[in-house]
């Protein structure tokens, strides 16, 4: 093994305790901060995954299919997605067929549904925005503690203030505000693009539902019939 190749991480490593030696007790804060939130991101995209956020083509096409009279075929393709919207979807499919289930009775029971889904879609979503709003703040509070140091011994210096020292108080004053700045900013800009998932989700939801009640296809206006009521008077034929 060559030597040199460990040089590049233990160089980073001391970097790292460096960077924590000098910036003190507010670098240590927001470092612990950003390894959360890198923990909350991991988790909330672990989550997406394994929930099928985004995935809408199995919902869609089961949505048609139901809307054109197959029922069966339509509960087989929502069962075979594990995706959320296909998931939520065969839920209201198999509601509309229980018998002594009027319409309203099934619109509340599907907005209790959908509106559970995206709380939990939206868990751990604050924590991260709550970081994103304080850590520059910490950072901003330590390169002011930092300041009051740097002029405290200025003051202490008198006329025998050397401007070097003065200077590396001072960038090491401002090392907080950087460090605030670095974990906030990334942390902003995932905490955005996942509530956008969420909110593309959960108009994706509405969109569903409302085509399933007035049996209009996605996208296109309602043709006056009501998908809850076929459905009841085919399960009647079919008895």
């Amino acid at each position: 093994m060559n030597i040199g190749t460990l040089s590049l991480p233990v160089d980073r490593f001391d970097s790292l305790l460096s960077l924590l030696e000098q910036g003190g007790p507010v670098v240590t804060l927001l470092l612990g901060l950003s390894i959360i939130a890198g923990g909350l991101v991991i988790t909330k995209l672990v989550q997406f995954l394994r929930t099928g956020v985004g995935r809408y083509r199995c919902s869609s096409e089961a949505l048609s299919l139901w809307l054109s009279g197959q029922r069966s075929e339509a509960e087989a393709m929502a069962a075979s997605s594990d995706a959320l919207m296909a998931r939520t979807l065969l839920q209201l499919m198999r509601a509309s067929q229980k018998s002594g289930w009027e319409e309203r009775q099934l619109k509340e029971d599907i907005e209790r549904v959908c509106a559970r889904e995206i709380l939990i879609l939206r868990r751990f979503l604050k924590p991260l925005d709550m970081i994103a709003q304080t850590a520059p703040l910490i950072g901003l509070f330590g390169t002011v503690l930092g300041m009051i140091e740097a002029f405290q011994a200025m003051q202490g210096a008198g006329a025998a203030v050397d401007p070097s020292v003065l200077a590396g108080g001072i960038w090491v004053a401002l090392l907080t505000t950087a460090v605030g700045l670095a974990v906030a900013i990334p942390v902003s800009a995932i905490l955005g693009w996942l509530d956008a998932r969420v909110e593309r989700e959960q108009a994706e939801m509405e969109s569903v539902v409302t085509a399933f009640f007035t049996g209009a296809p996605l996208g296109e206006p309602s043709s006056g019939q009501n998908a809850f009521v076929l459905a009841r008077s085919g399960a009647a034929h079919a008895l």
